[in-house]
């Protein structure tokens, strides 16, 4: 299975948070689309023929791209890729972007499920993150968004907040929940370097991250979820039965994927590229016919690294016998001795020849997979 991954990257502002590539202006929009259609082209043998079965629109926020360019990118990946008629087609979007002509317009485009920043339904945790949207407009979203036809629809929500409390974590879940919507990513707010949060709580204009709240409010999350019958799928997403991201499920199997637009990466078993994270730069491509991009193979070591990170985030764990069909005895030797300690600290499972994370262990998650890696 094989995905193909669109990056937007106009934002109306930047949030405190974000380290992806985005600006904060859409004058370069119409010059953008041509290039994107330009790129497809241009790469269209990166997956030798591997049929589509997901498309993603990310960002910065792709909602601000109008329908018709919306639906002309569509229509240029149908003309150079094979894309099945149940293919599942992603777009990420702010509430602030939302109207009901929009929806309506949208429903009756190829795009079938919405992934929608709500972050928190609290209008301070909103200016903490320097959020666009208020909380009446992220209900109103997803409302509209429902009323539309959106079955298949998911919500981001952001907790660790230093303005989120235990109670408002656990009321933001239940706001979730009433919603009757099928798909939940939950991230832990972090401070990444050189972000505007990064400096504002240096400056303390911002009061810092508190790790220990975090992770009550991780263990909140994993309790909430599953007395609801959401499985806990990959560390940051819970779904019904039927309703897991296939998009994100290729990254996290090790399938194939394509990323179109400044600063996607790609990845083909063996070689990862990412494109050069400038918008100018990238325009250039309309008129050089080239795209600028880094590439790099992957040695053995960066492949099995790469599957132990991936698998073991999941509820499919890290296939052992996987990783000696594929990488050889010996790396699945290692990988069960470095697995032991902390099979005896209850932080990993083996079970029918797989290692699982525990509730524990998936608050060491990435700790656990650095010290698996060779």
């Amino acid at each position: 299975m094989a995905g193909i991954y669109l990056h937007i990257p106009f934002c109306k502002q930047k949030c405190h948070y974000c380290n992806f590539f985005s600006i904060a202006s859409v004058k370069s929009k119409s010059s953008f689309v041509d290039a994107v259609c330009a790129e497809i082209e241009m790469q269209k043998n990166y997956l030798q023929n591997q049929e589509i079965r997901t498309i993603y629109f990310g960002g910065g926020t792709p909602s601000m791209l109008s329908i018709s360019e919306l639906n002309r990118i569509i229509q240029q990946l149908h003309d150079h890729f094979t894309i099945p008629d149940d293919v599942e087609i992603t777009l990420e979007a702010n509430p602030d972007d939302i109207t009901v002509d929009y929806l309506t317009a949208l429903r009756q485009s190829k795009v079938n499920r919405l992934s929608m920043g709500i972050q928190s339904f609290y209008d301070d945790d909103l200016h903490y993150l320097n959020r666009v949207h208020s909380s009446n407009q992220a209900v109103a979203a997803i409302e509209q968004s429902k009323k539309a036809g959106f079955d298949n629809l998911t919500i981001d929500l952001i907790y660790g907040i230093p303005t989120l409390t235990d109670e408002k974590w656990k009321a933001n879940i239940e706001s979730f929940l009433q919603f009757g919507i099928n798909h939940l990513s939950a991230y832990a707010l972090t401070v990444e370097a050189k972000t505007a949060l990064s400096h504002l709580i240096g400056k303390g204009n911002l009061p810092p991250v508190d790790e220990q709240q975090s992770i009550r409010h991780f263990n909140i999350l994993m309790e909430q979820m599953e007395a609801n019958g959401f499985v806990h799928y990959e560390i940051s997403n819970f779904a019904k039965p039927g309703f897991y991201s296939r998009h994100n499920s290729i990254y996290w199997l090790g399938g194939h994927y394509l990323g179109l637009g400044p600063s996607a990466h790609s990845f083909n078993g063996v070689s990862r590229q990412w494109n050069v994270s400038n918008l100018s730069q990238y325009l250039k491509l309309q008129d050089e016919k080239t795209v600028l991009f880094e590439a790099e193979i992957l040695t053995m070591e960066q492949q099995y690294n790469e599957y132990v990170m991936t698998s073991l985030r999941t509820s499919w764990g890290c296939d052992l016998e996987h990783i000696r069909n594929v990488f050889g005895e010996y790396f699945e030797l290692y990988c069960r001795k470095i697995a032991e300690k902390y099979i005896k600290q209850d932080k990993l499972l083996l079970k029918e020849n797989r290692l699982f994370l525990t509730q524990t262990g998936k608050l060491f998650a990435d700790g656990i997979a650095s010290d698996l890696f060779k």
